[in-house]
This record gives C-alpha cells, sequence and structure tokens, in this order.
C-alpha cells in the first residue's frame, strides 16, 4: 500500500509537471497565466518531485513518507482554498477535477500514513 501511494502520488505530479513546462502559450493565455516563465518553473518543480516520488518508492521508509505525506497535504491546502472560493468562476468539469486531485492526494495522504510500519515490528 504505501509504494502504491508513492506510485499514484507520482502519475499525478508527473503528467501535470509536463503539462506546465511544456504550457502553450494559447492555453496560458486562456487559464490566465500572465508570465510563461512561472509556469514553466513550477512545472519543472512538480515534474522534479514526481520523479523523487518515483525513486522514493523503492525503498520508502519514515523520512520519504513524511515528505510524501507533507507533500499532497499541502497541495491539497493549496489547492481546496482556491476551488472554494473561484468555484463559481471555474467551469463545472474543471471544478471536479480540482476537487478530485483534491481527495486523491487527501486519500494517498492518509493511505501512506496508515502503512507505515512501526518501529517495534522491525525489531
Amino acid at each position: 500500500m504505501l509504494r502504491a501511494s508513492f506510485w499514484l502520488t507520482a502519475l499525478v505530479f508527473l503528467p501535470v509537471g509536463l503539462f506546465l513546462y511544456f504550457l502553450p502559450p494559447s492555453v496560458a493565455s486562456v487559464v490566465g497565466l500572465s508570465p510563461l516563465w512561472l509556469a514553466r518553473a513550477s512545472g519543472g518543480l512538480v515534474f522534479v518531485w514526481g520523479a523523487f516520488l518515483l525513486a522514493a518508492s523503492a525503498a520508502p521508509d519514515a523520512l520519504k513518507t513524511g515528505t510524501l505525506v507533507a507533500g499532497n497535504l499541502l497541495t491539497v491546502a493549496t489547492l481546496l482554498p482556491a476551488v472554494i472560493r473561484q468555484g463559481g468562476q471555474m467551469l463545472p468539469t474543471q471544478r471536479l477535477v480540482l476537487l478530485g486531485v483534491c481527495v486523491l492526494l487527501g486519500l494517498l495522504a492518509v493511505g501512506a500514513l496508515l502503512a507505515l510500519p512501526s518501529r517495534r515490528s522491525r525489531l
């Protein structure tokens, strides 16, 4: 379950990072991103985070699981208020996708916490 949390989270962040990094100017103007370099920089960071999660899934430990959980919960804490506040101005499908991503990342964070083996079981 712990490795599945890493893999599924990476499968969320890798495509989003690539999409933001190679965001066409026409899509950027529709989304409302004025400085295109900001989308490219954030896309690079999101892609690297997804690559880290794939690498960390090979040998998950408490520190790597903590970073997975913290990253997922910080992403949810960033997206959810924005979706709630700006929800009326978004397309219904866009709002639904963002809420779905929030739910998925939150569930993966909780699943990773529950699947983390305790120190006593290793003795």
